[in-house]
């Protein structure tokens, strides 16, 4: 008996290591790719970018990978009926089965940690050598198009030589909602020094607008600093979504303090305001810049919420989608595992990833519990017991209708 199982297993393994690989290496050409086409990034950058791009392509194709492999291994076991040599024997399907779940479930972990790693240090990676060549980005995209622009900063010229950009217009949005600064110029030169993320534009013969228009007929230098433009670890433009699991209890008690801070702030208005009778500290834009601040902090303390629920739902999607790929393979007995692997795929792309997107949105919106993206694991969960439940209990009759009506699905190719 251990022989079976331990056979299974080795050939689970297997199987899975080699879809992983190739599964990972498509995904990670298509994320770089992406990346080098959007950002305009040239080879060296690139090369840099690899290792936390990584991580986050391992983290797409692990799910898949594990789902492929599982209807490979049990579809090939019943095409060839070993399933009924092994039921004939008196050995439950059961038998063989647990141990893909438990590694499953193993593998599920190992899935939570790779997802704290690409969303957190892949992520916040890729942001800090996209900074860090953000100088040899912009003089490619310009290059190439006369114009760069990326969040909160658009540069247009006229033409590039060399280093000189020739009839610059360069516009800053303001943060603060004030008016955006334009400058323009005859010509001018973008630099910066490694590790002073720092952009540095020197214009010559410019016109600055903004707040004020001021006019510079010799050299003007402008000094951007990356990690407020692009929003950095220590700016308040991170996104919850990057911080890792172990940074998220304190940014949640960070943002619990900023909210009571506003409260306060709105309730000492209101009394002051009724007690000098000086109401222009409770006018309707001033309350409503401060319900803004308000309701963006609530916002913010949703999406801390569902991260780790988020992360661990994630990760388990592994154990769901092992789950249900067991016993469909043994259901339909196909040796083409690619049937049986659409056949369960179809399902999980109609149903899972449908309920995950509506729980997530639903929840960092506050109208659902946190615990609410689970909701798409535990269907599959369910359903897998259920058909695994028919497998071992050899319901016949289920099992016949239901592998007519999933043969139903199949192209032509996957019925041979």
């Amino acid at each position: 008996m251990r022989i079976l199982t331990r056979y299974v297993l080795m050939d689970l393994v297997q199987v899975f290591l080699v879809t992983l690989i190739g599964m990972t290496t498509l995904v990670f050409v298509a994320l770089v790719g992406k990346e080098a086409v959007d950002r305009g990034m040239g080879p060296g950058p690139i090369i840099r970018l690899a290792p936390y791009i990584l991580p986050q392509a391992m983290q797409f194709a692990v799910p898949g990978a594990l789902l492929l492999a599982t209807t490979n291994v049990f579809g090939r076991l019943s095409a060839f009926n070993e399933l009924v040599a092994i039921k004939s024997m008196g050995i439950s399907p059961w038998a063989i089965a647990w141990p893909t779940f438990a590694f499953a479930a193993a593998v599920s972990l190992a899935a939570v940690a790779l997802n704290d790693v690409a969303v957190s240090w892949g992520r916040m990676g890729v942001e800090r050598v996209f900074i860090e060549s953000l100088e040899e980005v912009i003089y490619g995209k310009l290059r190439v198009d006369r114009a760069y622009t990326d969040r909160n900063l658009s540069i247009t010229v006229q033409r590039v030589e060399g280093k000189k950009l020739v009839r610059p217009d360069v516009t800053l949005q303001d943060k603060g909602g004030g008016k955006d600064w334009n400058v323009t110029a005859d010509w001018a030169e973008i630099g910066s020094q490694p590790g002073s993320r720092q952009l540095v534009i020197q214009f010559y013969n410019a016109m600055v607008d903004g707040p004020t228009t001021v006019a510079y007929p010799e050299k003007f230098e402008h000094v951007i600093d990356l990690d407020v433009l692009f929003g950095d670890d220590r700016s308040s433009g991170r996104s919850p979504s990057t911080y890792s699991l172990a940074e998220i209890g304190p940014a949640i008690l960070r943002t619990e303090g900023d909210i009571e801070q506003i409260n306060n702030d709105m309730s000492a208005r209101a009394a002051y305001s009724m007690l000098t009778g000086e109401f222009e500290q409770v006018s309707r834009a001033s309350w409503e810049e401060r319900g803004r601040d308000l309701d963006g902090a609530y916002f913010v303390l949703n999406r801390l919420h569902v991260e780790p629920y988020r992360r661990w739902a994630g990760g388990f999607s592994c154990l769901a989608f092992a789950m249900v790929g067991v016993p469909v393979a043994m259901i339909l007995r196909k040796s083409d595992f690619l049937a049986s692997f659409f056949v369960c795929f179809a399902p999980i792309l109609i149903v899972y990833y449908p309920m995950l997107m509506v729980s997530v949105d639903q929840a960092k919106g506050g109208k659902f519990p946190p615990q609410a993206v689970w909701a798409g694991n535990l269907v599959l969960l369910a359903a897998g017991a259920l058909l695994m439940r028919a497998v071992i209990c050899d319901r016949d009759r289920i099992l016949s209708a239901l592998g007519s009506a999933f043969t139903a699905w199949l192209p032509k190719w996957g019925r041979a």
